[in-house]
């Protein structure tokens, strides 16, 4: 049972209804972690967008609620490591949005859209990493040889994307693009069983409380590996397409000829 207790009823009712639409269809790039017993602490992890100094590197963030929220705006701060002109040493956000430009009618989804628009286009005139500000405006290069360098050690890496059973199928068995019949044997032999870890779903609601835990990733249950091989009588049958079938009477008639010579 929820116990959202610094928080009041109302508040909590449409915060839960933002969150279920967050996790349902998330934004391009974030993913939301949710605590039905807390949510007054929000999780999230910020992919760095593609042609800056973040990209290939995954950033947790948390924003925290007041007691008065949405009339006051929330608290942001970075739990991973992040070398940025608007995001202070203890991981504080500087924006706009959780400042000056806030407005009660502004959900979590603009705040989230808003802090990774901030990796895109930093503010080094309101920075509070004077260094990455200074950096920034003076020697562009430098700046990003930092912030690549900090990306590649803390930063947590995305996931890969899963295959789809075609390209699986043919990357573990080393063939070409064509139909191929092989035994069962041959076919364990050519396709090793992947590690225990990667067949179960991670259940787990993992919550950083401060930088020491922002290496850890949230609750995220793996999906179900695509299956390699698919067993038709005897064989194992692998190919591409639609076009692979196995005639299992042509076989044995082919089979009762030979016997006869």
């Amino acid at each position: 049972m929820a116990t959202n207790e610094n928080l009041p009823p109302t508040v909590i009712r449409e915060l839960a209804k933002e969150l279920k639409n967050l996790d349902e269809t998330p934004p391009e790039g974030i993913k939301v972690g949710i605590n039905d017993d807390n949510f007054s602490t929000i999780y999230a992890d910020i992919e760095g967008p593609a042609g800056t100094p973040y990209e290939n590197g995954v950033f947790r963030m948390k924003l925290v609620l007041s007691h008065d929220f949405p009339h006051s705006p929330p608290k942001g701060y970075f739990l991973t490591k992040i070398f940025h002109p608007n995001v202070a040493t203890n991981g504080e956000i500087c924006v706009n949005t959780l400042k000056k430009d806030w407005n009660p009618s502004l959900g979590l989804r603009h705040v989230l859209l808003v802090v990774r628009c901030l990796l895109i286009e930093p503010f080094p005139e309101s920075a509070l990493n004077e260094q990455a500000g200074k950096m920034l405006l003076e020697d562009y290069e430098e700046y990003a040889r930092h912030a690549r360098l900090y990306t590649g050690i803390h930063a947590l890496k995305p996931k890969a994307k899963p295959k789809t059973a075609i390209s699986e199928s043919t990357t573990a068995l080393n063939v070409d693009q064509t139909n191929t019949v092989v035994g069962p044997a041959a076919a364990a032999a050519a396709a090793p069983l992947p590690p225990l870890s990667s067949c179960m779903g991670n259940n787990n609601n993992n919550k950083s409380s401060g930088q020491e835990n922002a290496s850890s990733t949230t609750a995220d249950a793996i999906p179900p590996l695509n299956t390699l091989q698919k067993k038709e009588g005897s064989s194992v049958v692998i190919g591409v397409g639609n076009k692979v079938q196995v005639d299992k009477k042509k076989m044995d008639a082919r089979k009762k000829s030979l016997k006869r010579l």
